[in-house]
């Protein structure tokens, strides 16, 4: 019994001790290894619908889209700031600059031109008198000639009726030296020399056929007659420019036209010589304003002796605009301003170790070539995004922060709930005015045609349409651009960053967003011309998906091409 007392007692102690131990370091083993467990714990979402939320990845049970990993909590920010991960700043290809960081003694105000005749120099060579083309030679335009050249023959009755006058009244010139004076003198004003004049008269016999010569050198810009045409006195026949100088024609907008001035330095450059800058002085600014681009053309004189330019080539114009130390102000890229409205606002990065951000409204003053003036609201060494400025602005809105439609904050509908999306809250409907319907007809057609040439993967083609889109929203007029939403201004600022684009990849990104925006205004127009198909691929933005606008109900995939043509299906029918 006793035995038994101890084995008992000693087994007692024993566990004791194991727990003292052993008990306490599992525990906190355990416990440290669940902390581990809830801290990897990944959270997935659905990118239009941010409310939703599961932890394992699967289908939007709302959409149908694929979740995406969610953002892991942000402690220690502002209410206004959001966090970015390091995997989207870089797929986004966001970047910043510090504002002031460079030299801004100097501003650089870029024009694009092209390489046309100097009309000063060109000359038409025109008939003197009536008759027949029986020879030309001048086979095409762009062939040079030399003063005095033979440039065709032509068979006159006129000028052989007034040969024949010469020959009679050099017979009678002693008695009748007035009429054999006018005769001379008829002659002449059609342009025959003494020498030819003379030598009529010495021949006694009349000419059928007449040379005619070229009274200037330079190159044939022009054929305004065929051979065996039949002209008339004075009618033009060749237009021939002299290029040793030529004009190089840049378009100045209207907000930029007190910038400039005759006699200023300007540096021309052009792609064909990307290495040679050529130091001239502006010649002459127009007075009259071209009313569909409204801009003005400033005109530049350049030496083309050794045939450097050609007509219709493009060239860019460089002029520098000093800035005195008490003139100077802060300058930031286009790229960097979102506009809505009246309000115009960039994207501050408020720690520079982490993709942080926030929305700051600024004022803006002048546009000086691809810079802004900046009147308030930032500071010298704030770094600013320049790039993927839209994409930090989409996070914003789903984030429910301060963002370009988004001015107090709050929670985002995507609109796929039954309502319709109206940036910074939910609405039932937006109601369109009537006339900006019908006027906003062309945009709608215009994003037609960018959507077809990405169709085609044509890099080109998208920035040739995405300017027609831009000129169909610019013929809105103003009073009509404040509609619900601001729209306007989000789809011309969109389309801006489509057409600096060079990369497909880049278009077909703000292509998404343009299409985003446009599907929810036609969803609340009352009347439409036609039937629009709201076309959907869940591969596109890197299996997120994707819609677009068609009015075809077969499916070809702006995002994709011929690589993935057919992908997509109909989502939706507006009509």
């Amino acid at each position: 019994m006793k035995k038994y007392i101890i084995y008992s007692g000693i087994l007692v102690v024993g566990l004791l001790l194991g727990w003292l131990f052993f008990g306490n370091s599992s525990a906190a083993d355990t416990m440290h290894k669940h902390s581990e467990m809830s801290s990897e714990t990944e959270m997935w979402t659905c990118s239009m619908h941010p409310q939703i939320m599961q932890q394992e990845a699967g289908a939007c049970p709302i959409c149908g889209m694929d979740l995406i990993p969610a953002e892991v909590g942000v402690t220690g920010l502002n209410p206004d700031e959001f966090k970015l991960s390091e995997n989207a700043t870089a797929l986004a290809n966001i970047q910043t600059a510090i504002v002031g960081g460079e030299s801004e003694n100097k501003s650089s105000i870029k024009l694009s031109g092209i390489i046309s005749e100097n009309e000063d120099s060109n000359v038409v060579q025109a008939s003197y008198f009536s008759g027949r083309i029986e020879e030309l030679h001048i086979s095409s335009v762009g062939d040079d000639v030399k003063k005095g050249e033979l440039l065709a023959t032509i068979y006159s009755p006129e000028l052989f009726s007034a040969q024949q006058e010469l020959i009679t009244a050099s017979a009678l010139k002693e008695s009748q030296a007035e009429l054999y004076k006018a005769v001379r003198n008829k002659l002449k004003f059609l342009k025959l020399t003494d020498s030819q004049i003379n030598q009529i008269e010495a021949s006694g016999a009349a000419k059928q056929y007449y040379p005619i010569y070229a009274n200037v050198a330079g190159t044939v810009s022009e054929k305004l007659i065929e051979q065996g045409d039949f002209v008339k006195q004075g009618q033009p026949l060749l237009k021939i420019a002299n290029l040793n100088t030529v004009w190089a024609l840049f378009d100045v907008y209207e907000n930029q036209i007190e910038q400039f001035k005759q006699g200023q330095q300007i540096e021309v450059t052009t792609k064909v010589y990307p290495n040679k800058v050529f130091k001239k002085k502006v010649d002459f600014i127009d007075h009259v304003m071209n009313p569909q681009t409204r801009t003005v053309k400033l005109r530049v004189v350049l030496n083309n002796k050794e045939g450097e330019f050609k007509t219709g080539m493009f060239v860019e114009g460089d002029v520098q605009r000093g800035v005195s130390e008490e003139e100077q102000i802060l300058m930031i890229p286009s790229s960097a301003v979102l506009w809505t409205g009246k309000r115009s606002l960039v994207y501050l990065k408020t720690n520079p170790e982490q993709p942080i951000f926030k929305m700051q409204e600024i004022t803006i003053g002048q546009q000086i070539g691809e810079q802004y003036e900046v009147l308030d609201g930032l500071e010298r060494g704030d770094e600013i995004v320049t790039n993927g400025t839209f994409t930090v602005d989409a996070s914003a809105q789903l984030k429910g922060k301060k963002s370009m439609m988004n001015k107090k904050g709050g929670k985002t509908s995507t609109g796929h709930e039954g309502h319709t999306m109206e940036m910074g809250h939910t609405t039932e409907k937006i109601e369109f005015d009537g006339t900006f319907e019908k006027s906003f007809r062309p945009v709608v057609n215009a994003y037609i045609g960018l959507k077809d040439a990405l169709i085609q993967s044509d890099v080109e083609m998208a920035s040739n349409k995405t300017r027609v889109f831009r000129t169909a929203l610019e013929a809105i007029p103003e009073n009509q651009r404040q509609e619900p939403a601001n729209y306007w201004s989000f789809l011309y600022k969109a389309s801006e960053e489509i057409i600096g684009n060079t990369n497909l990849e880049d278009q077909r990104k703000q292509f998404q967003l343009v299409s985003a925006k446009l599907i929810e205004m036609i969803k609340n127009f009352d009347e439409l011309e036609t039937i629009f198909y709201v076309q959907y691929c869940p591969m596109a933005d890197n299996n997120r998906g994707a819609s677009w606008i068609s009015k075809e109900q077969q499916i070809l995939n702006p995002y994709f091409g011929d690589v993935m043509l057919k992908c997509g299906r109909v989502e939706e029918i507006i009509q």
